[in-house]
């Protein structure tokens, strides 16, 4: 794991992480020498033009120097499979083959100079020998770029691309579909972007409400100031506030504000602590919709409706808050929180959040699980694991891969030490002295506090009573599979921890979560009305 010295500085890269770089370039020269040597073994007889001698000299070298490059080649995948991520020992002599291959480029290059020049004066030579000499050429010229760099670039353009994709469905529970814009005079309020109104189509065509059902909509997005909506709901007869989740770069310096602050809200609470980002954006929806009278014009239209908040992600967080911030004024607001984070309430507001508030979370989704705390105790495992692992880097990823593409279960690969034997151990990892035989006693697996100050990063807590989808049965992969899930309650204590599955991410999705929810509502076998824990029901709307 320990980052590879190499001319006197330490490089990002480790001595395992070569095996797949490495057999990647090693295939390519092998395919390139059963070519050549082909070439070669065919079409000797047909070399004596003028400058023939030279191309069969070229030819011969050219075979000879591919083969010594084979052979180290081999050597760097073979010593890079060998050790541990915590035990590069047995890959000591990595460096000096680094080296070697290194020097064979000077070489290399120098011949392909030569080559070049060669072929230039023996056109008369037989065409299938000169071609596949200026191939071989142009194939070297090809290779001396970093094969890295040309496998990074599309691969990031295409993560951004997706990451793009996503960002743009996240608009609180939304699913991807097609824009219907429309270039029309609005009779809603609205506030910010979206000047042709397809933010807005897409929102009618999901939600199937009229322009006329619409109160309010701010699209005004800063940070701690998060895009809203005011509807009316008449088929449940409420008057629904949703808030966006996280969608811009705004919205994650929101999210990163992970202090701990007071919330006034006017009840006699012990501690009334919260996400400091999430707090300050539940204040500003607060001024909004009570300061700007958009409640009081929405309620002023239906005064017999009841108030209803929702949100996604960071918008189920603020819309928790703001509920809670509402309580007083409005005692029968009901709060309906998909996806929230774990990281947002104090044990005593969680308690009383649950007599209004129900969260929704969709499998090992990671946001639920995500605080300040939850992110020490990830580290903490992490690293052990890697300390006490005893499978080579490759074997893990490669394992990992089979996992995320077919499922299946991922404790079938063992990792801990045969006999809990640490002796092998012989390198710190990331400074982490704990990880070793002789641990340090400034930091302890044991230890509960994140940080030094644990007033600033006290533990919180996810938002009102949960229910939890879970997948039924092993996770698959397969396009063909569709997924079934059930519906429970669950305490908070279950998503304690951060779980690390190919699910971690995509669970989180808006879509993907209102398809599993669409699959649960549509089993008539699947309770999700049954009463949570301490027998009583949670008032549903």
């Amino acid at each position: 794991m320990p980052g590879m010295v190499l001319f006197g500085r330490r490089w990002a890269i480790a001595s395992d992480d070569l095996v797949f770089p490495g057999l990647f370039e090693l295939c390519l020269r092998v395919l390139w020498w059963i070519g050549i040597l082909t070439l070669y073994l065919r079409h000797r007889g047909k070399l004596d033009c003028a400058g023939g001698v030279l191309l069969s000299s070229y030819m011969i070298v050219l075979i000879v120097l591919l083969a010594v490059i084979i052979c180290t080649l081999s050597a760097i995948v073979y010593v890079s499979m060998k050790g541990t991520i915590c035990n590069p020992g047995p890959r000591k002599s990595m460096a000096k083959l680094l080296y070697i291959r290194l020097a064979l480029f000077l070489p290399e290059m120098v011949w392909a100079c030569l080559g070049a020049a060669w072929i230039a004066d023996s056109f008369q030579c037989d065409k299938i020998v000169v071609s596949g000499i200026i191939a071989t050429v142009v194939i070297r010229t090809q290779t001396w770029c970093p094969v890295t760099l040309r496998q990074a670039s599309p691969f990031s353009t295409s993560s951004r691309t997706v990451s793009r994709t996503r960002s743009l469905r996240k608009w609180s529970a939304i699913p991807p579909g097609p824009p219907s814009c429309r270039s029309r005079t609005t009779e809603y309020d609205l506030v910010g972007g979206d000047q042709l109104n397809c933010h807005f189509g897409s929102i009618l065509q999901t939600t199937g409400l009229q322009y006329r059902d619409f109160i309010h909509i701010s699209f005004h997005d800063k940070v701690y100031e998060l895009p809203f909506i005011v509807a009316l709901d008449h088929k449940k007869e409420c008057v629904v506030v949703a808030v966006r989740g996280t969608m811009s770069l705004q919205d994650i310096l929101t999210d990163l504000s992970a202090e701990s602050e007071t919330l006034d809200i006017g009840c006699e609470l012990q501690d009334c602590s919260a996400h400091k980002g999430i707090s300050q954006a539940a204040r500003y929806l607060y001024r909004r919709l009570i300061s700007d009278g958009i409640l009081s014009q929405a309620f002023s239209i239906a005064p017999e409706y009841r108030l209803v908040i929702v949100g996604h992600s960071l918008g189920a967080g603020a819309a928790a808050l703001l509920a809670i911030m509402l309580r007083n004024t409005y005692p029968l607001v009901r709060c309906y929180a998909f996806s929230p984070p774990r990281g947002l309430l104090s044990k005593s507001l969680y308690e009383y959040s649950k007599k209004f508030t129900v969260s929704l979370v969709l499998g090992k989704d990671v946001i639920p699980r995500l605080s300040v705390t939850n992110m020490e105790d990830l580290k903490k495992r992490i690293l052990r694991v890697i300390a006490h692992c005893n499978k080579p880097k490759y074997k893990i990823l490669l394992r990992g891969c089979w996992y995320g593409l077919f499922g299946g279960n991922p404790d079938d690969l063992p990792t801990e030490l045969d006999g809990g034997n640490h002796q092998d151990l012989a390198q710190p990892l990331l400074g982490e002295q704990s990880l070793l035989t002789h641990r340090s006693p400034e930091y302890s697996f044991s230890s509960d506090s994140p940080l030094e100050s644990p007033t600033k990063y006290p533990p919180l807590y996810p938002p009102g009573r949960i229910i939890h989808l879970e997948e039924e049965g092993p996770s698959r992969r397969c396009s063909c599979y569709t997924a079934q899930y059930t519906a429970k309650w669950s305490h908070e204590s279950k998503f304690s921890k951060i779980l690390i599955g190919p699910k971690m991410l995509t669970d989180h999705m808006p879509d993907i979560l209102m398809k599993a929810l669409d699959r649960v509502v549509s089993d008539r076998a699947v309770c999700v009305s049954c009463p949570a824990p301490g027998g009583s029901n949670v008032d549903m709307v």
